[in-house]
């Protein structure tokens, strides 16, 4: 499943909402060398749980705004 991300970093508590049109994911992790990436990543594990690569980010390495790829568990 393809999912439209906008991150939110440095929040208080990782939290994920679903709106029609994008995924909201606050993260605690600050935007800074990728850790906000990573916390992110690690967060979709636990919330979808699925193995860590069987997420990928598609677009939006370096933008809040990601198009984040989810595969299911083999």
């Amino acid at each position: 499943m393809k999912l439209n991300i906008k991150v939110i970093p440095n929040a208080k508590k990782n939290e994920i909402r679903h709106r029609e049109d994008m995924t909201v994911v606050k993260i605690k992790a600050p935007a800074v060398e990728g850790k906000a990436n990573k916390e992110l990543i690690k967060y979709l594990v636990q919330y979808y749980k699925v193995k860590a690569n069987n997420i990928k980010i598609l677009k939006g390495e370096r933008s809040r705004h990601k198009v984040v790829l989810i595969e299911k568990n083999d």
